[in-house]
C-alpha cells in the first residue's frame, strides 16, 4: 500500500516538472491537494482536536485514547460529479465546506504526512454552517 502512494507522488511530481499539457476536467475543484477524486468522491481533511473542541467546559481535556474517529472535517478536493441514466449529476459540496460524514464510510490516506479521508458524497451527512 506504501508503494501504491510513493508512486503517486513520485507521478504528481513529474506532471508537475514536466511541461507537456495535461487535460484537467474543468468540474473539478481542489485545495492544494495532490490527490484528484474520482466521480462523486471528496477528500475531506479531518478537523484537528483544536477545532473539534476536545476541551470540557470545565477546562479538561479529553487525550487522544478516550476520543472517538474524527466524523468532521473540511473538503479539500471535489470530484466533478457522477453519471445517472446518462445525466451529469453535480455536486453538493464544494472546496472549504465544514461536512460531517459517517464514521466508517471513508477511506484513510496519509500525503506528504497529513492525514486525508476519501468519502463518496452519499456518505456525507450534513454541511456545518
Amino acid at each position: 500500500m506504501m508503494r501504491f502512494f510513493t508512486r503517486l507522488t513520485k507521478r504528481i511530481t513529474m506532471k508537475k516538472t514536466t511541461k507537456t499539457a495535461v487535460k484537467k476536467s474543468t468540474a473539478t475543484k481542489t485545495d492544494n491537494v495532490p490527490v484528484q477524486p474520482l466521480a462523486d468522491r471528496v477528500v475531506i481533511r479531518p478537523l484537528s482536536p483544536e477545532e473539534m473542541g476536545t476541551k470540557t467546559a470545565s477546562g479538561i481535556i479529553i487525550p487522544d485514547t478516550a476520543q472517538e474517529k474524527a466524523t468532521e472535517g473540511e473538503v479539500v478536493a471535489v470530484g466533478s460529479g457522477k453519471y445517472e441514466n446518462g445525466e451529469h449529476i453535480p455536486m453538493s459540496v464544494s472546496v472549504k465546506d465544514k461536512v460531517m460524514f459517517s464514521k466508517y464510510g471513508y477511506d484513510e490516506i496519509k500525503i506528504g504526512g497529513k492525514e486525508y479521508f476519501i468519502v463518496a458524497e452519499s456518505n456525507i451527512l450534513a454541511i456545518i454552517n
